[in-house]
């Protein structure tokens, strides 16, 4: 089953084209590495995927278990089950990890299933995926991202991750910035988050040797290349 399908994408931005003619297929629980050097596309591609408006789609169909989300917005591509972990993310002072991730998981739960967050299961899991992470307690009321380092802050990112356990989830570089022991952290969650499917872009071989993706696709210039 494909979770994902993308037919005859075409991408612009202010008036340039830096996607052609994109097509491709995602199956369930794919590990999909996307390669290609830098200003190749990959990074347009995974924020047209989730739904960046900066991004004008001018042809083509991009489609999610089935469903044609060409024309959803980002709000309602992550309640649908997708999942970016981009390479530059907010400072946002003020809203606290704990509150954040408690929102986010309310809304998820409700958009699935029509039901309230109970908060017991999800403190519950909360504690968790904490202690698999090896995340202080104290992180969980610092705002988000304000004074994280870089590897840091990709742990926060497979919080989040392990928190909304996603259908798909496109990591945009997630071992840039990032050290050998949370380049492994990272790799150990791809490989157990048995039902969520991945698409992610990396350029460093010695992390990808360690999730072993099961396809992989180059871009160049903006289109795919065998």
């Amino acid at each position: 089953m494909n979770i994902l399908e993308i037919k005859n994408l075409t991408v612009s931005f202010n008036g340039k084209i830096l996607l052609s003619d994109i097509n491709m297929k995602v199956k369930q629980y794919d590990r999909f590495l996307l390669t290609g050097h830098n200003g190749s596309g990959k990074s347009t591609l995974v924020e047209t995927i989730a739904g960046n408006p900066n991004y004008k789609i001018d042809s083509g169909k991009i489609f999610f278990n089935g469903k044609d989300i060409t024309k959803e917005n980002i709000t309602t591509r992550a309640l649908l089950g997708i999942f970016l972990g981009a390479q530059n993310v907010p400072e946002i002072p003020g809203l606290t990890v704990l509150s954040f991730l408690k929102h986010s998981v309310a809304a998820n739960v409700h958009f699935q299933t029509g039901k309230e967050l109970a908060m017991g299961d999800f403190l519950t899991n909360l504690e968790n995926a904490k202690n698999m992470l090896n995340i202080p307690k104290e992180w969980l009321n610092r705002s988000i991202n304000v004074g994280f380092s870089g590897g840091e802050k990709k742990r926060l990112m497979l919080l989040r991750l392990q928190m909304i356990q996603p259908k798909l989830a496109i990591l945009d570089e997630p071992d840039s910035g990032a050290d050998a022991n949370v380049q492994k952290q990272i790799a150990e969650t791809i490989k157990n988050m048995k039902k969520t499917t991945f698409l992610f872009i990396s350029h460093q071989k010695n992390f990808t040797d360690l999730i072993n993706p099961n396809k992989t696709i180059n871009l160049y210039k903006g289109k795919i290349t065998l």
